[in-house]
């Protein structure tokens, strides 16, 4: 007795279709898998049998050999549960075998017959998909994730029970024992899903410096780093900027979606992922935390704050090595981890913000406050080098807010998140217009060679450029971001050329970092 069941599994950000085939037949009784898997991917068989008996079912005294396809791909961390229980039972017949046809199963089994939530349901419902699939038998709690899909019967199961009066019920009496899973996914994007009313820059006193320095990273979603003393609101404000980013496209959101889903960081019954994100974490992360990695690779910070921000607070108090591993993430929008069961490239294209004391104490340059040396100021500071520096657009300075501006008239007169999103919006559809059909969303994203094309200068705002280039020795890579930061201070200012005054507020944000790494290294 014979049966081939389709499941699916991932292996780093993609999926595969998987084939898991049982045999039961005369011979001396046992239970053995084969198909190149890990010693976790095991124990789905203890877990079958146990859960086929609680729910009414004996495993037969047989020889069950169980093959999992393609045998060249190592199974690690995958969940075949409900594909081995199915492919036993209709190798026993209490199943029919045309009632599994061209039907992918997805579900790991409780010792109870309870029907658990899974990894990774996004992207095989999607490679089922491209595959021909049409319907998929799934964790109810994964369900409205992979109703996302469209084209796709997505059936929400709960117990083994479910699944096998499902299965032998007729195409007519299925959909009413369990009705299909369906999503409408425009009404996932209103702005209470897409925004956290809870934070507001309103909230945010004074500070018109950091504010504007935040808009304008917004806006192209660049690089930035906030700098001050202790208690001047950089943390608030990096905790609002994603209150004034555009919204995540339905495309986007299903790129973030298939990040959280490998990652198992899905909430249960979530369709989709539809805020950016948002990932801060303590100075004390591991590598493979923050990168991603592990003995069984998985997307790292980084990879979870795609298309969103990852913002890191107290910066120098993270190792320097931790910092530069941001390097080739930050220029390359991908985090490539090899290992010598294979490669794994996950999506990275984040706008990394910073917040940092210029010191150990937190009151350099004020002297009078200042009691650091010399020697540990830069020691501070050399935990953020100069290549990374290089890669960072704006360099703020958040100074000690002024007691005027925190009165309560003050307080009231803030402006909203919603209102500078408006104009963050407004540059926002200038770039989208700028670059259709490029698949360049932000001006941080373009290329040299989008820099000639959009950049370009008039004769008095290159020679100012060519200027101060030389005075302040700048690296080419700075000099690309200088023009691709005037580019989204124009397109705020709803001007189609960039003018002086946009140059010159570009190159101010690279004031700051030159008064405090006074002896930059030089950038690689």
């Amino acid at each position: 007795m014979f049966s081939s069941i389709t499941s699916g599994a991932v292996r780093g950000i993609d999926s595969y279709i998987m084939k898991v085939e049982v045999d039961v037949s005369d011979g001396l009784p046992g239970f053995n898998m084969v198909g190149f898997m890990s010693g976790d991917v095991k124990e789905a068989g203890a877990r079958v049998k146990v859960a086929l008996k609680n729910v009414g079912y004996k495993v037969p005294v047989a020889k069950i050999t169980v093959n999992l396809s393609p045998a060249v791909i190592r199974k690690e961390g995958i969940v075949v549960d409900l594909p081995i229980a199915v492919g036993i039972l209709t190798a026993t017949g209490d199943i029919k075998e045309e009632a599994v046809k061209d039907i992918l199963f997805l579900g790991e089994i409780g010792l109870d017959g309870d029907i658990r939530p899974i990894k990774g349901t996004l992207p095989i419902v999607t490679k089922a998909k491209s595959k021909g699939y049409k319907t998929i038998i799934l964790p109810k709690k994964n369900a409205k994730e992979g109703a996302v899909v469209p084209g796709m019967k997505i059936v929400g199961i709960s117990s083994l029970q479910e699944v096998i009066a499902y299965l032998s019920a007729n195409e007519k009496e299925r959909d009413e024992l369990i009705p299909p899973t369906k999503v409408d996914i425009k009404s996932l994007f209103t702005e209470k899903d897409i925004y956290d009313d809870k934070l507001d820059f309103s909230d945010i006193n004074g500070q018109a410096g950091a504010k504007r320095a935040a808009e304008i990273a917004a806006a192209g979603f660049h690089h930035l780093l906030l700098v001050g003393p202790p208690g001047t609101g950089k943390s608030m404000i990096a905790k609002r900027i994603p209150t004034i980013l555009p919204p995540l496209s339905e495309d986007e959101s299903m790129e973030v979606t298939t990040i959280y889903s490998v990652a198992g960081r899905m909430p249960d019954n979530k369709a989709l992922i539809t805020k950016r994100p948002f990932m801060s974490t303590h100075h004390m992360v591991t590598e493979s935390a923050l990168v991603g990695g592990g003995g069984l690779p998985r997307p790292g910070l980084i990879s979870l704050a795609h298309r969103g921000v990852l913002f890191l607070d107290e910066m120098p108090e993270f190792s320097r090595s931790l910092i530069d591993m941001l390097r080739q993430p930050m220029e390359d929008k991908v985090v490539n981890i090899t290992r010598s069961k294979g490669n794994y490239a996950y999506p990275a294209d984040f706008q990394l913000v910073g917040a940092m004391n210029p010191c150990p104490c937190g009151y350099y340059p004020d002297r009078n406050k200042c009691m650091c040396l010399p020697h540990e100021i830069k020691r501070y500071l050399s935990h953020i080098s100069g290549p990374i520096l290089d890669r960072i657009d704006i360099v703020v300075e958040v100074p000690k807010v002024d007691i005027a501006d925190l009165s309560s008239k003050v307080k009231r007169a803030g402006e909203s998140s919603k209102q500078i999103r408006e104009r963050v919006m407004r540059a926002r559809k200038i770039q989208e217009e700028r670059f259709a059909g490029t698949g360049i969303s932000f001006n941080s994203q373009m290329t040299p060679k989008e820099i000639d094309k959009y950049c370009k200068l008039g004769t008095v705002e290159q020679a100012f450029m060519e200027h101060t280039f030389c005075t302040m020795e700048l690296s080419a890579r700075a000099y690309h971001k200088i023009l691709k930061l005037a580019r989204t201070i124009a397109d705020l200012d709803g001007s189609e050329r960039i003018e002086k005054i946009h140059l010159m507020e570009a190159f101010s944000y690279r004031m700051s970092d030159g008064q405090y790494w006074n002896s930059r290294e030089e950038s690689e």
